[in-house]
């Protein structure tokens, strides 16, 4: 089979030979871990190296520098099982310097590589592969989205090769659940940049979860396959570049988009807004003077709005913190209290709950929410006193019988 040019700027200095055609038309994208046999010869036929005669294949991130500029370039042309000779010039190869011993200066190379597989980048926070992605088109820029900034994107959404969804869509990074973006596809853009096309495999944890989605013909736990390429991004606001009135203008808009969330029943993006405004003002060194006090509103506001926003979405461990630092401030705040003692409940501490809504009653006797928890508690708490001196008994009951044989 004729040699090919597959140099990057088809200069000849790049050439391939397939050997044997590959055992499908799938192709491995920038930052797929590739595994590859070769062996490597100078003209001369001498050979250099060689993972065949090692018996142990030959691993590296596609595309990332990691290899020689001929290894980059020509193995993401090829197929899963294909075998060609790359011919790569001093400039695809070691250069001018070589590699010595075995490489001398401006070598000319011959590889014949065999493409055994690869797996896709993982971007999944745990590294569990439940986000993988395989780049299609390399972006052309160094910055990525992150929190807060704006994206443009074209995205096309697969299930067992049906397309469900495909459109064009902006959205603000961290809000994507208000326009119907997964999670798994906020996660992956924020390793895209600007220009990249990516096909993004993810499964139901960061997709459509034990609910599926009806409306997509989607099941329960269901691995779904995205191409998403972003076309358009702004970077968002960033805390350490504002003074402390434009912290504070911040904190306000996001307090308001948390509320406005909230309303919509839409508690996850609400709970991503109160924590945007306690990023914003957390830092008390920055707020002096008159700009203490809004700022010491902001924090007590954002959250006690986050406990109850992780009760709605039953978090109890975290609204018993966001309770904690209202009360921190406010010792004797009535809803802080309340919620606090929700949080205990729903973590099964009747007997620690009881007295934060206690404090409640004795702080507004007229709470009659609060006076109706206190008798829950009370009879949650005999119940369980019961329960354990039936154990107790049987327990010694049992002991008794054992000492008499």
């Amino acid at each position: 089979m004729t040699a090919m040019d597959i140099s990057v700027s088809n200069d000849g200095g790049l050439l391939k030979e397939i050997l044997s055609e590959g055992t499908s038309d799938e192709k491995p994208g920038i930052g797929a871990y590739v595994r590859v046999h070769y062996t490597g010869k100078l003209l001369d036929g001498t050979v250099f190296d060689s993972s065949v005669e090692r018996g142990q294949p030959f691993k590296f991130e596609l595309g990332l520098g990691q290899v020689i500029k001929g290894w980059d370039a020509g193995i993401k042309t090829m197929k899963k099982g294909e075998k060609a000779i790359l011919t790569c010039s001093p400039e695809y190869a070691y250069g001018k310097a070589g590699s010595p011993p075995n490489i001398p200066p401006d070598a000319t190379l011959k590889f014949e590589v065999e493409l055994l597989g690869w797996d896709a980048e993982d971007l999944s926070p745990n590294k569990d592969k439940t986000i993988l992605r395989e780049v299609l088109t390399m972006g052309g820029d160094f910055m990525a989205p992150s929190d807060g900034g704006l994206v443009e994107i074209h995205l096309q959404g697969t299930y067992n090769g049906l397309v469900f969804e495909e459109r064009d869509v902006k959205f603000i990074m961290g809000e994507g659940e208000a326009e119907g973006i997964i999670e798994g596809v906020e996660i992956a853009l924020k390793r895209f940049k600007k220009g990249e096309k990516s096909k993004i495999t993810i499964k139901s944890k960061y997709a459509f979860g034990n609910a599926g989605k009806p409306e997509f013909n989607i099941p329960a736990n269901a691995t779904v396959e995205y191409v998403v390429e972003l076309k358009n991004l702004e970077k968002g606001p960033e805390a350490w570049s504002m003074d402390a009135m434009q912290k504070l203008e911040q904190a306000k808009m996001f307090k308001e988009r948390g509320t406005a969330y909230f309303k919509e029943n839409k508690f996850n993006l609400a709970v991503k807004m109160y924590q945007k405004v306690i990023e914003f003002v957390n830092d008390a060194y920055d707020f002096k003077d008159q700009y203490e006090k809004p700022r010491d509103d902001f924090l007590f506001t954002a959250n006690l709005n986050l406990a109850l926003c992780f009760l709605k979405t039953k978090q109890p461990a975290e609204a018993k913190e966001a309770s904690t630092k209202v009360l921190e401030i406010d010792p004797k705040n009535e809803k802080a209290l309340f919620r606090r003692g929700q949080a205990y409940m729903d973590l099964a501490s009747p007997e620690i709950a009881i007295k934060d809504f206690q404090e409640v009653v004795k702080i507004n006797p007229n709470n009659t929410a609060a006076i109706k928890q206190v008798a829950i508690c009370n009879n949650i708490i005999k119940t369980q006193l019961a329960k354990e001196k039936k154990l107790y008994a049987n327990m010694f009951e049992k002991f008794a019988k054992s000492d008499l044989q």
